[in-house]
């Protein structure tokens, strides 16, 4: 049987990298005390993140965030467990960072990293992530207890064709972090407005990142049968918690938003979930699009008549 322990953890990301640092250290120590294997946080969740938490990078204190990261990985070999940590990673001259997942072993080792490779923004490259950040360009894969996992950052959700990527490379479980939070209540009102007061009853989550996000991510798990961890930062005002996912796209916990907490989730992935399309699923990934058998017949292929 291949289990595992997720800690799903959220607080509120800011600019201030040593607040950050010490909600790190804290749900990093909660997870270990309550038998977490890996401790997932949201996006940018140690650097802050450029656009919502702080304007820029200009003057950002590179030297203050490596020294915090140090500190880090060595309470994460302290404790002897894994993290997926949110942070920024920094390239050489005038390159815009990458918007990363570090991905920590038990040991404290970086073992390897993700960075965010459908940064949001115009063409332009002036708008949004892209104004701050550079794409990444590969997929991130890597074993806890035998499992085979996966990561991707916020935006990335808009593409499924990322999640089919993974699926194809055996991924059982996917770490997804997120920021859509850190809203003033000014803009957290006029978004909730353009979705329409006449349709907020229609559509939990009130705001887009409420409403679309998490859905798709409970279509992701039950389409590719990947279980999902799904933090935000929790910074007000938070457009929804934190929740876990099981491969059959049912939502196992969920923490509130606006406020910092840790979710423990056991996966197992010998479980006997529902899963409709395990028949047909890989046949589609290779281009086969229908289930059965197709038959040669003049009635089928006349689409005009009756």
């Amino acid at each position: 049987m291949a289990t595992l322990t997720v800690a799903t953890c959220q607080f509120p990301v800011s600019a201030d990298i040593r607040r950050n640092a010490r909600y790190v250290r804290r749900q990093l120590r909660f997870a270990h005390e309550h038998g977490a294997d890996v401790a997932h946080f949201p996006e940018a969740c140690l650097s802050g993140y450029a656009g919502s938490d702080f304007s820029d990078y200009q003057g950002f204190d590179w030297s203050l965030l490596e020294s915090v990261t140090c500190e880090i990985l060595g309470l994460v070999a302290r404790l002897g467990i894994w993290a997926v940590l949110g942070s920024t990673h920094p390239l050489t001259g005038k390159h815009k960072p990458h918007n990363s997942l570090y991905v920590v072993d038990s040991c404290g080792a970086i073992v390897d990293r993700y960075d965010k490779r459908f940064c949001a923004g115009g063409p332009d490259e002036r708008s949004g992530d892209l104004a701050h950040y550079t794409p990444g360009d590969h997929a991130t894969v890597f074993t806890i207890n035998g499992i085979r996992c996966g990561a991707l950052i916020c935006h990335d959700f808009r593409y499924p064709e990322l999640y089919r990527d993974y699926k194809r490379k055996e991924v059982q479980l996917v770490f997804h972090s997120y920021h859509a939070a850190h809203m003033s209540p000014e803009t957290f009102a006029a978004v909730r407005a353009q979705v329409g007061d006449d349709l907020q009853r229609l559509n939990p989550g009130g705001t887009y990142p409420g409403i679309t996000q998490p859905s798709t991510m409970t279509a992701a798990a039950a389409a590719n049968h990947l279980w999902i961890s799904c933090p935000n930062s929790s910074a007000r005002e938070s457009c929804w918690g934190a929740f876990f996912l099981r491969a059959d796209g049912v939502v196992t916990g969920r923490l509130p938003r606006n406020r910092a907490g840790v979710l423990i989730s056991v996966i197992d992935t010998e479980a006997p979930l529902y899963d409709s399309t395990a028949a047909w699923r890989s046949r589609a990934m290779n281009g086969i699009l229908h289930s059965g058998t197709l038959v040669d017949d003049a009635r089928s292929r006349r689409r005009t008549e009756l």
